[in-house]
């Protein structure tokens, strides 16, 4: 099974990739209350998140942005960003990825809560 075929359990909650051709990539993300995803950039990619369930606060270049449903987020290449629930039901986002390379090995993290 690929990704496309499955939902990936994360510490902080699970994605399901919607889906994917040459240079972009949609994903489903959900984040558990209370949890946050790693500090991170990509050299190769740009990412655009949609928000369309809960409250979160977004990291962008240490600019903290609160989002709720219907906050639409740029990030571009080489940019430090996070997301967290700040809420008390899941956040679901809608990722959005874009860039001449989409693959897992681009995620530097700068910070992560999980030790990963």
């Amino acid at each position: 099974m690929s990704d496309g075929d499955t939902i990936v359990q994360r510490p902080w909650g699970s994605y399901f990739k919607l889906y994917q051709e040459s240079g972009v990539w949609v994903k489903r993300v959900e984040v558990n209350a209370g949890q946050r995803l790693s500090l991170q950039r990509h050299y190769k990619r740009s990412e655009k998140w949609i928000v369309v369930q809960g409250k979160g606060m977004a990291v962008l270049d240490g600019k903290d942005i609160p989002l709720e449903k219907g906050s639409v987020l740029d990030i571009p290449v080489e940019t430090d960003h996070r997301i967290g629930n700040s809420g008390e039901e899941k956040l679901i986002f809608i990722e959005v990825a874009c860039g001449e390379y989409l693959g897992e090995d681009d995620i530097i993290r700068v910070q992560d809560d999980y030790a990963r």
